[in-house]
């Protein structure tokens, strides 16, 4: 038996830019051991696994090389990318999938991949002694949701100067940590990086999951519900949001970089 595996750069208009995941389109069921193995040998960042059910809807699975996560925006934009290029669904249909997070859904909007995903606000918090020395900056407001800290900084420039002591961040017990803050450029709202360690990924390069916290957050300081969010990691990427009451609706491009049987 074989399956069907791709790797897709996610928040992407251009080959090897945003965020790599793989996607596993299966015909049934998977063990949890040999997803999480697949997984591994993938080594990106999150590889997604699909099981049709009989409505025409997906269940939906996401785990990065070392262990599955509750809720990944990426991968899910992979996912919905893949199924449209290969005819699995019509170019007018929406996707839908059952995770661990609820129902998510994506849908087409011109050039755009549209995708309604839960907010993940985070709540103002005295954030742990050792988060500050472990990202080496100071900052200005920590907070917390489900899966991860929040802490934004004082600029664009610091932003893209954290280099964070890995194992501290390991250590804190969370998903990951998110350093934040506006941009100092007009065409985008704000600016973001993500730093995963305890999850196996030490720095995502585009995170849609982190924009259900981050857009909330800044919808709230800026006063606008239609943001643009930039990741200012090495390979970058742009993501669009939407705050919409306790849904966030992230948009992106993606493109597919490679096709293979898994035997």
């Amino acid at each position: 038996m074989s399956w069907d595996i791709y790797q897709v750069d996610a928040f992407a208009d251009r080959p090897f830019s945003g965020n790599p995941a793989g996607v596993c389109l299966l015909t049934a069921a998977a063990p949890e051991s040999w997803m999480q193995s697949v997984a591994g040998e993938m080594n990106v960042a999150e590889t997604a696994f699909l099981v049709r059910r009989t409505d025409g809807a997906y269940d939906l699975r996401w785990f990065t090389p070392t262990v599955e996560v509750d809720l990944c925006g990426h991968a899910t934009l992979a996912s919905a990318h893949v199924l449209w290029e290969q005819g699995l669904l019509a170019e007018a249909e929406s996707a839908r999938f059952h995770t661990r997070s609820g129902i998510l859904t994506a849908w087409r909007e011109g050039g755009t991949i549209r995708m309604d995903f839960p907010a993940e606000p985070v709540q103002e918090g005295t954030a742990p002694a050792t988060l500050a020395p472990a990202l080496g900056v100071p900052f200005s407001f920590a907070g917390k949701n489900r899966m991860d800290w929040l802490v934004e900084v004082a600029d664009e420039a610091t932003v893209h100067a954290v280099r964070p002591e890995l194992r501290a961040l390991a250590a804190l017990g969370v998903r990951g940590v998110i350093v934040t803050a506006v941009s100092s450029t007009p065409e985008r709202d704000f600016v973001s990086r993500f730093f995963a360690p305890g999850a196996g990924v030490d720095e995502d390069p585009v995170t849609g999951s982190a924009h259900c916290a981050l857009a909330p957050y800044w919808a709230g300081k800026l006063g606008k519900s239609e943001l643009i969010g930039v990741q200012d990691s090495t390979r970058g990427g742009t993501v669009r949001c939407r705050v919409q009451g306790d849904r966030v609706v992230l948009g992106g491009q993606a493109v597919t970089v490679l096709r293979a049987k898994l035997l």
